[in-house]
C-alpha cells in the first residue's frame, strides 16, 4: 500500500460528544485504517456535540478512503454527516477557463472587441495570414490534443475520460509559463482522422502537444503533422520526458564524474517515451547503448516488425549484444526504465558498474522499488512525487513551448530540446548537487524562464519579440 497523499484526500463532517476523548479518537481510528489526518476544525459546538471537518489524506488506490470513512463510522458516538473528495471537488465544472483581457464597459469597447471595428483585423489578416500570430489569440495559444489512448497510466480510457488530464495541463501551461492551452479530445483513435482534424484546427493555435496517444500511432501523427504544418509540433510523453531525462542524467553524471560518451546505458522502453529519450541521448552524445523491450535486447538479427524498432537495431547496440534485459545490465553504468514494473531486482542493480545511475520511471510502481535500488546505486530516480530527484514532464513543456511561441518558431529544431535539457539540469547549481538533488522542484523560481530563454535562442538566436502595439 502508498503512503497516504493529498491527491487523494477527503473531508469528513462527523459529530462526537463534546466532553470525553472522542476527539483524540479520530486520529488514532484513521491513521489505524490507513490514513493521515491533515486537519481538524470545529466548525460547530453545542452544550453535548462537536461538529468537526476532518481533512484525511488516504493512500492511492481503489477503497482507500473507504475504509477510513467506514472506520470512523464506526466509532462509538460519532455520526457522520457528510463526506467530501476534495479532488472531485476541485474538477466540479472543469479547471479551467477562457476570459476576456478587455471589459466590456460600453458602446466604444464592442465596436473595438467586436463589429465593427474587428472588420479592419479581419482584413489585415486576409492581406497577411502572418499577422494573425500578433493580432489574435493565436500567438499564445497552444492545442493539448489526446485521443485517450494512453492517458497517465490508466491506459485506452478513451477521450471523455482522458479530458481532465488535458484540462491539467492547460491549467499547467498557464500557471508555469503564462500560455493558453484548449484541450482538444478526439472520438477517434485513427491515425488518418486524427491528423486531419488536427491539421484543420490548426490555424488557431502557435503549437500543437500532442498527449497521451500511444505508440506506434503516435510517431506517425507526430511525423505527418510536421510534414503538413507551419507550427511546432511537441508529443510530450516523448520529448518532455526526454528533456527531463537527459537533463537528469546530465548532473547524476556529474555526481558521478563520469561522462555521456564513455558509460553504457541500459535502457528498457522502446515505445513513445524510450524512443525519444534515446534519440536525445544519442544527440547529445551518448555512444553506447543498448535498448530492450518486452521480447529482449533490440539488435540487428531480430525480427523488428515496426520502423521505430528498426531504426533502434541500426543506431544502438554497437556490440551487437543479444539476450534479455537481466542478460544484458551486469557492468553497464546507467539503467534508464521507461517500461513495466518490478522487472529488475536488487541483485540486477547490484552486478552493474561501479557508482551505478537507475532512472526507475514506471509510473506508479517502478521497475525497481527505489529503496533497494538505493542499497547499491548511488544515484537513483523515479517518476514519483514521494522519493527524491522525481523525473517530471512539467520541468519541460511549458518553458520549451514559452520559448518557441516566443520565437515564432514554425519547427522544434534537435538542438531546442538539448537547450532546454541544459537549462533545467543549470537550475542545480554547484552547491546545491549531491545523488539526492539532481534535478529541480518543478516550482523553482527560475526553471522555466531559464528553460524559455535557451529554448529561443536555440530555435531563432537572432529573433527579439516586439509587442504589435509598440512597433507603431
Amino acid at each position: 500500500m502508498s503512503a497516504p497523499g493529498v491527491s487523494n484526500s477527503i473531508t469528513v463532517r462527523l459529530t462526537v460528544p463534546a466532553g470525553g476523548s472522542g476527539v483524540s479518537a479520530l486520529s488514532a481510528c484513521v491513521e489505524e485504517a490507513g490514513g493521515l489526518v491533515t486537519a481538524l476544525d470545529v466548525t460547530g459546538s453545542g452544550v453535548d456535540v462537536l461538529q468537526i471537518d476532518l481533512t484525511c489524506a488516504a493512500s492511492e488506490g481503489d477503497g482507500a478512503a473507504e475504509r477510513v470513512v467506514d472506520a470512523l463510522r464506526h466509532l462509538e458516538d460519532v455520526e457522520i454527516l457528510k463526506v467530501s473528495d476534495r479532488t472531485f471537488l476541485m474538477h466540479l465544472g472543469g479547471v479551467i477557463e477562457t476570459a476576456s483581457k478587455h471589459p466590456l464597459r460600453n458602446r466604444d469597447d464592442l465596436s473595438m472587441i467586436y463589429t465593427p471595428g474587428v472588420a479592419r483585423i479581419c482584413n489585415a489578416i486576409a492581406a497577411d495570414p502572418e499577422d494573425a500570430r500578433r493580432l489574435t489569440v493565436k500567438r499564445n495559444s497552444v492545442a493539448v490534443v489526446s485521443d485517450g489512448s494512453a492517458v497517465l497510466g490508466l491506459g485506452n480510457i478513451g477521450p471523455y475520460a482522458a479530458l481532465p488530464v488535458m484540462e491539467g495541463k492547460a491549467a499547467l501551461f498557464k500557471s508555469f509559463a503564462g500560455i493558453d492551452a484548449w484541450p482538444i479530445v478526439l472520438d477517434t483513435q485513427d491515425v488518418d482522422q486524427i491528423v486531419e482534424t488536427v491539421s484543420a484546427i490548426a490555424p488557431g493555435f502557435a503549437g500543437i502537444n500532442l498527449e497521451d496517444i500511444s505508440a506506434p500511432r503516435c510517431f506517425e501523427v507526430e511525423r505527418r503533422l510536421r510534414e503538413r504544418l507551419d507550427i511546432p509540433v511537441f508529443h510530450d510523453d516523448q520529448h518532455g520526458t526526454a528533456i527531463v531525462v537527459l537533463a537528469a542524467l546530465t548532473n547524476a553524471l556529474r555526481v558521478v564524474e563520469k561522462e555521456l560518451a564513455h558509460v553504457r546505458i541500459v535502457l528498457a522502453g522502446a515505445g513513445a517515451a524510450g524512443t525519444a529519450i534515446l534519440k536525445l541521448l544519442l544527440t547529445a552524445g551518448a555512444r553506447n547503448v543498448v535498448v530492450c523491450d518486452v521480447d529482449g535486447v533490440v539488435h540487428r538479427g531480430r525480427e523488428n516488425d515496426h520502423e521505430s524498432l528498426r531504426w533502434i537495431a541500426e543506431h544502438t547496440n554497437p556490440d551487437d549484444v543479444t539476450g534479455t534485459l537481466k542478460e544484458v545490465l551486469p557492468g553497464a553504468e546507467v539503467f534508464i526504465g521507461v517500461s513495466a514494473p518490478n522487472i529488475i531486482d536488487g541483485d540486477d542493480v547490484a552486478a552493474m558498474g561501479e557508482d551505478a545511475i537507475v532512472f526507475a520511471l514506471a509510473n506508479p510502481t517502478p521497475e525497481i522499488d527505489p529503496a533497494v535500488a538505493r542499497r547499491t546505486a548511488r544515484v537513483v530516480a523515479t517518476g514519483r512525487s514521494d522519493y527524491p530527484n522525481q523525473i517530471n514532464n512539467v520541468l519541460a513543456f511549458p518553458g520549451t513551448f514559452r520559448g518557441l511561441l516566443d520565437a515564432q518558431s514554425h519547427d522544434i529544431p534537435a538542438g531546442a530540446l538539448v537547450a532546454a535539457a541544459e537549462a533545467i539540469a543549470d537550475a542545480v547549481t554547484h552547491g546545491e548537487l549531491n545523488a539526492n538533488y539532481i534535478i529541480p522542484s518543478v516550482f523553482h523560481p527560475g526553471v522555466h524562464h531559464a528553460v524559455a530563454k535557451a529554448v529561443q535562442d536555440a530555435a531563432d538566436p537572432s529573433f527579439t519579440f516586439t509587442e504589435f502595439g509598440d512597433s507603431w
